[in-house]
């Protein structure tokens, strides 16, 4: 949740929180420079029709929002009446479509479990739906269930995050025994473990039922991967020293995945599954025994000498077992060496996993050539024959970076159902690159290796070797001045020209400092007209996207302009740059996805805090044009800008074409406290899996109904749960076009 623009902020967003103090060149000495020569050329039940004020699925139809009939560049039209913003704790689809929830929080994913009572007395998450669900992806398999038919649209594995565990503790009776922050609080072993297994991933196998989807919960296929399960730790930092703990003496293992937003997939079937906020969940005091090195590294990714965890997991106040079941989250030198304690622990999370939905009886891969930082998700460029594989990559936190990895090997059509073997060959051996984005339009990928001389030699934080880069991806980038963004979230890669789309979400530091000055990637700067000094910043968020040279996605330069600006629709025009209206207009962009089945097509998913008291979190769909589209903007900050000496500032930039109601159109509004977040679809397009995390997420009690300000999927007096939900047309038709 981001911070919001009228009223004060209830909670602090962990993607929220900077642990980025590197100097980077700022952009907009590059600007001023480049101005002075010219000028700059970017489950199973039916949610009933209600009022827009009840409970379960609204369908509505704006008679002032357009039906598109006019063609676009890419042949596509969207063929939906825009959905109106709602603050209702209600889910909202255009007329003609049904939204039916598929799995919810708690769900049996198999028959060994009861149904879930949402009472907080159920048990057993390792046979239930996680929490907080977010990226997930559909993998086809053949009629028989034996083998993977990408092409299948009846039947298939569903591979979904899961993020967190509700903090407020709806799972359990009472909400949270104590989550504590002092060395004596104790916590009880069984919330304990109900919340790790609620972390991680599910794999479900879905069976198309009539017009819908439905879990088969008798599939040999379905099982959980959690904040417990054993993990391979493969690629360079494999069985460094870094990666040593009492768990695994040879550091190359480790246990449990957490906070997993998004995701990715593979050309070779596997599923990815991304560790983003995980540094808040370790145990650790401030000890003497560290070195400079080892401090520089665990407070440059967050890892504070001041915390208890996020949920307290290492102080069970019992006896722990041989594998150190709940000592592993306390990352404090309790040794005599590395072998002997967990002081490594965070080295052995912050990567990509890998996992295998088709081989049940798989280990898990966290690839570490892929880089170690708060990973958003990872989101792969087409494969081609003789090329190599490449995965784009976002850090999720405040003035972080987006990264890409490309393959040594080059791919090999044979390897498409490789599963973790190829995986192997492709992700375990590859350069791994951060982005510079000069205020020109143009752009370049830096090598993060210890070949780069800037990187060996920085002063800051000395590297050992190639282990130590990945390791420390975050200080490689600072050394060669990757350009600092506003917390980059989701990616993805236009099947059509190839073209590269990020969402920057928001950020409340940019221009507030001369650390974090503004430019031309990140050119937005507003402080709240009602005087709220804390929401201050780029409180609304954008899209960038990039053309790689040559429309190689090897290659290591690009140009890149602004997508689209996110803006209230009454908002001032140096503000609401995209020209957004009442039925296109969002703030927050996180969630992105690009149809396959109908190419062209862009899905955008909003987690808000600064427009929510005129709608709850969205989904749009767009058919946005290309880079280079539109032209150079020159976006004045009205403001007094703090990075500018407190001085009203104007940055120039590249913005793509002007947004309009053809091309970018609201398809869904969620329910209350919501977030939008994660995507799927159905090989033919004809259905949509898309997640509700956290509705309800502002309310007080856990056991007072009254204080609960959702009750969605469930209605009534129910406890508010996280849910995947399947959307598909009544007519049968593809989504949106």
């Amino acid at each position: 949740m981001s911070e919001h623009k009228d009223f004060p902020v209830q909670s602090i967003d962990p993607d929220d929180i900077g642990h980025n103090s590197s100097n980077n060149p700022s952009f907009e000495q590059i600007l001023e420079a480049r101005m002075s020569r010219r000028g700059l050329l970017k489950g199973g039940f039916a949610l009933m029709a209600t009022s827009m004020f009840g409970m379960g699925l609204t369908a509505c139809s704006d008679s002032n929002s357009p039906a598109a009939t006019t063609a676009t560049t890419s042949g596509l039209t969207l063929s939906f009446n825009a959905v109106a913003k709602s603050v209702a704790d209600a889910l909202t689809v255009p007329a003609g479509y049904t939204a039916t929830v598929l799995l919810a929080t708690g769900d049996p994913i198999n028959t060994s479990v009861p149904r879930y009572r949402n009472d907080g007395t159920d048990t057993d998450f390792d046979n239930r739906s996680g929490d907080h669900h977010d990226g997930m992806h559909y993998f086809g398999m053949n009629v028989a269930g034996t083998a993977p038919d990408y092409s299948n649209s009846n039947r298939g594995l569903l591979c979904l995050n899961h993020e967190v565990a509700e903090d407020l503790g709806f799972m359990h009776a009472n909400g949270p025994t104590d989550y504590g922050t002092a060395n004596t609080n104790a916590r009880p072993t069984a919330e304990i473990d109900k919340e790790v297994a609620a972390h991680g991933v599910s794999v479900v196998e879905v069976v198309k039922s009539g017009s819908t989807y439905q879990v088969n919960r008798y599939s040999n296929y379905n099982r959980r991967i959690t904040g417990a399960t054993v993990m391979d730790i493969s690629g360079p930092a494999a069985y460094d020293d870094l990666m040593v703990t009492a768990y695994s003496t040879s550091g190359s293992q480790t246990r449990g995945t957490v906070n997993n937003c998004g995701n990715g997939y593979t050309p070779w079937g596997t599923y990815l599954t991304c560790e983003e906020n995980w540094a808040g969940y370790f145990y650790r005091r401030n000890d003497a025994a560290r070195t400079a090195k080892e401090n520089t590294s665990l407070n440059r990714y967050g890892v504070s000498g001041s915390s208890s965890g996020r949920y307290n997991w290492s102080r069970p106040g019992v006896a722990d077992t041989a594998e150190g079941v709940y000592a592993r989250w306390n990352a404090g030198i309790t040794g005599a060496t590395a072998a002997n304690d967990y002081r490594n622990v965070p080295n052995t999370f912050g990567w990509i996993v890998e996992i295998d939905p088709f081989d049940i009886g798989s280990t898990p891969r966290k690839r570490t050539a892929l880089g170690r930082f708060g990973h958003e998700g990872a989101w792969p460029a087409k494969a081609v024959a003789g090329k190599p594989v490449v995965f784009y990559m976002g850090d999720d936190s405040r003035n972080e970076y987006i990264y890409k990895f490309v393959s040594d090997a080059l791919w090999d059509a044979a390897d498409a159902n490789g599963g973790l073997f190829a995986g192997d060959k492709y992700m375990d051996a590859g350069k791994l690159y951060v982005a510079k984005f000069n205020a020109d339009g143009t752009g370049t990928w830096e090598l993060l290796s210890m070949s780069n001389p800037t990187v060996a030699a920085y002063a800051t934080y000395t590297f050992a070797d190639e282990a130590d880069v990945v390791i420390n991806a975050r200080l490689a980038a600072d050394a060669v001045g990757a350009t600092k963004m506003d917390r980059p979230e989701w990616g993805a890669v236009n099947p059509l020209n190839g073209e590269v789309y990020m969402t920057l979400t928001n950020n409340s530091q940019r221009g507030g400092s001369v650390a974090r000055p503004l430019d031309a990637a990140n050119p937005r700067y507003y402080a709240d007209a009602k005087g709220v000094t804390t929401n201050r910043g780029n409180v609304n968020g954008h899209i960038i996207r990039w053309k790689e040279a040559g429309n190689d996605h090897a290659a290591t330069a690009f140009t890149w302009d602004i997508y689209l600006f996110g803006s209230e629709a009454a908002a001032a025009a140096s503000v609401n740059l995209s020209s957004l209206t009442a039925d296109n207009d969002f703030s927050s962009p996180d969630g992105l996805w690009f149809s396959h089945a109908a190419p062209g097509l862009l899905w955008v998913q909003t987690d808000d805090g600064a427009y929510t008291d005129q709608t709850n979190c969205m989904m749009l769909a767009a058919i946005p044009g290309s880079v280079g589209d539109g032209g150079s903007v020159s976006v004045a900050n009205t403001e007094n800008v703090p990075s500018n000496n407190n001085a009203p500032q104007t940055v120039v930039t590249r913005m793509g074409k002007t947004a309009t109601t053809t091309t970018l159109r609201r398809f869904l509004v969620g329910p209350k406290d919501c977030e939008i977040t994660g995507i799927a679809e159905s090989p033919d397009g004809k259905a949509i899996f898309v997640n509700i995390q956290h509705p309800g997420e502002n309310s007080t009690s856990v056991t007072d109904p009254n204080q609960f300000t959702s009750h969605w999927p469930d209605g009534g007096n129910a406890r508010p749960r996280s849910a995947t939900v399947v959307i598909t047309r009544n007519d049968g038709g593809k989504i949106a076009v």
